[in-house]
C-alpha cells in the first residue's frame, strides 16, 4: 500500500479509503466532534434528538452523493434556525416547523440552480459581509434570553410570570460553562475540538450529584426503538403557510452566505478549490436536499459545520469515506433507545450553560465576518446598514401584514439590510471567492487498496 502525500500533507486525502479498523475509529472520532451541536439544537427546540441524528446522517450521505464525493463535509443541525423553528412551532406545532424547513431546502435548490446558470457574483451583491455579519450577530443575540432562561430557571419554557428561579440550576449552568471554556482553551489535539461535548458530559455528572437528573426514562427505554418521526401524510397533512414562509425563508437566504464562507475555509484547509470543483451550486444543492430530508422525518434543518473543518485541520484526515462512516454511525445511534433516552435526560441547566457560550460565539462570528472582510464602519454606508440591522433585529421590530401575517426579528432585519445595501450608493463589497488559490488546483485524488 503506497500513496503520495498531497500538498496539504494529508494523512488521508479526499478519495482515500482507510483500512476497516481505522475507518471505524476515525468515523467515530469525527462524529463525536459533531455530536454535541447536532443533539443540542433538537433539545433546544423540543424535537427528537434521535431523529436529528438520523436526519444528520442521511443528509450527509445525500450531500456526499450530490457533490460527487469530492467535498469532505459533515452536515448537522443548524443553530441559525433555532428561533425560527420555535416561532413556527408556536404557530402550527412541529408540522409548521417541518413545512418551513422544507421551504428552506427548496430555496437552497433554487439558488443552486441560479448559481449554476449565472455564477455567484449576483448572490454576493445581495449578501455582502456588511449585511450578513450583522444578521449573524442578531441571530446570536436573539438567542441570549433562551440561554439565560435555561441556565437560571427550573421551567425555562414557562410564561415570564411563572418562571421559577433555582440557584442549584444556575450553579450547575455556571459550572458547565466554566468547564466548556476551560476545555476550549486548555485541551489539545482532538479534545480541543469537542469542548461542547466535554462540557455537556461534565455538566451532566455535576447535575446528577446535584439531584436534578431523572434516569428513570433511561431504565425504561428499549435498547432499540423507533424515534419520534414526524412524517407528512402520515402524521399530518402538509399545507402552505405564508406566515411560516416569512419566518424561515429569510433565514435560509442569509445562511447561504455562511455556507459559502465555510466552503472557502474548507477549500483552503484541504487544498482543493471546492467553489470550482465540484462547484458551489452542488454544495448548496446538497445542503438543500439534506434539509428537505430532515423536514420529511421531523429533524431540524441541516448545515455544514465549522467543527468539521476543525477536525480536518487537526487530523489531516480528509477522506469522504470517513465522513460517510460517521454519517452511518449517526443513523445507527438514532435508533438506539438508550442513547436517545439518555440525551433527553440532560437538564436544561446544562444546556443553558453550554448555550451561553455557543450563542455568544454565533454573535461574535458575525463580528468576525465584518473584521475578516475589512468592512469599514467609518464609511457612513456600512455604518447605516449594520446599525439598522442590529436595532431592528435585536429590538424585536415587526411589520403586521393582514390579520395573521407578520415579518419580525431577524427575518425583517435581513430583508431591510438587503434593501439598504441595494439602494444606498457606494461600493458593494462581496466575499471575494474568485481567488481562493494563487494556482489552479491539481487533482490528487486516489484510493488506497
Amino acid at each position: 500500500m503506497s500513496q503520495t502525500k498531497s500538498k496539504t500533507n494529508a494523512v488521508l486525502d479526499v478519495r482515500d479509503v482507510p483500512s476497516l479498523g481505522k475507518w471505524l475509529t476515525l468515523s467515530i472520532q469525527h462524529l463525536f466532534a459533531m455530536f454535541g451541536a447536532t443533539v443540542l439544537v433538537p433539545i433546544l427546540v423540543d424535537l427528537s434528538p434521535g431523529v436529528a441524528l438520523i436526519s444528520s446522517g442521511l443528509g450527509t450521505l445525500a450531500y456526499l452523493l450530490i457533490t460527487k464525493g469530492r467535498i469532505p463535509a459533515y452536515l448537522g443541525s443548524s443553530f441559525a434556525f433555532i428561533a425560527p423553528i420555535i416561532l413556527a412551532k408556536s404557530i402550527g406545532g412541529p408540522e409548521a416547523a417541518m413545512i418551513g424547513s422544507f421551504l428552506a431546502g427548496i430555496i437552497y435548490g433554487i439558488i443552486a440552480l441560479f448559481i449554476s446558470k449565472f455564477g455567484i457574483n449576483w448572490l454576493m451583491k445581495i449578501l455582502p459581509p456588511v449585511v450578513v455579519g450583522p444578521v449573524i450577530i442578531v441571530i446570536g443575540l436573539g438567542l441570549a434570553g433562551t440561554a439565560v432562561n435555561m441556565a437560571m430557571y427550573e421551567n425555562p419554557g414557562a410564561p415570564v410570570n411563572e418562571l421559577v428561579y433555582s440557584s442549584t440550576h444556575f450553579m450547575v449552568a455556571l459550572a458547565t460553562l466554566a468547564i466548556t471554556i476551560i476545555s476550549a482553551i486548555f485541551l489539545r489535539g482532538f479534545l480541543s475540538l469537542i469542548p461542547v461535548l466535554v462540557g455537556i458530559v461534565a455538566g451532566y455528572i455535576i447535575a446528577y450529584f446535584a439531584g436534578i437528573v431523572d434516569l428513570s426514562i433511561v431504565k425504561n427505554a428499549q435498547l432499540f426503538e423507533i424515534p419520534d418521526f414526524v412524517v407528512p401524510f402520515v402524521h399530518y397533512t402538509p399545507s402552505f403557510s405564508w406566515e411560516v414562509a416569512l419566518i424561515m425563508v429569510p433565514v435560509a437566504i442569509v445562511t447561504l452566505a455562511e455556507h459559502i464562507g465555510d466552503q472557502m475555509v474548507l477549500s483552503k484547509v484541504v487544498g482543493k478549490n471546492f467553489i470550482q470543483n465540484p462547484g458551489l451550486h452542488r454544495s448548496i444543492l446538497g445542503d438543500g436536499v439534506a434539509t428537505i430530508i430532515a423536514s420529511f422525518i421531523g429533524g431540524p434543518p441541516n448545515t455544514t459545520y465549522g467543527e468539521n473543518i476543525g477536525v480536518l485541520a487537526i487530523t489531516r484526515v480528509f477522506s469522504v469515506f470517513v465522513i460517510g462512516g460517521a454519517a452511518v454511525i449517526a443513523i445507527l445511534f438514532g435508533f438506539i433507545g438508550k442513547i436517545t433516552a439518555l440525551i433527553s435526560t440532560i437538564p436544561s441547566a446544562v444546556m443553558g450553560g453550554v448555550s451561553i457560550l455557543l450563542f455568544g460565539i454565533i454573535a461574535s462570528s458575525g463580528l468576525r465576518m465584518l473584521i475578516d472582510n475589512n468592512v469599514d464602519l467609518g464609511i457612513k454606508r456600512n455604518l447605516i446598514i449594520s446599525s439598522v440591522i442590529l436595532v431592528i433585529g435585536v429590538g424585536g421590530a415587526f411589520i403586521q401584514i393582514g390579520e395573521r401575517l407578520s415579518l419580525s426579528g431577524m427575518a425583517l432585519a435581513a430583508i431591510v439590510g438587503i434593501i439598504l445595501n441595494l439602494i444606498l450608493p457606494g461600493r458593494k463589497d462581496g466575499f471575494g471567492t474568485e481567488n481562493i488559490f494563487e494556482k489552479p488546483e491539481q487533482d490528487n485524488n486516489k484510493t488506497i487498496a
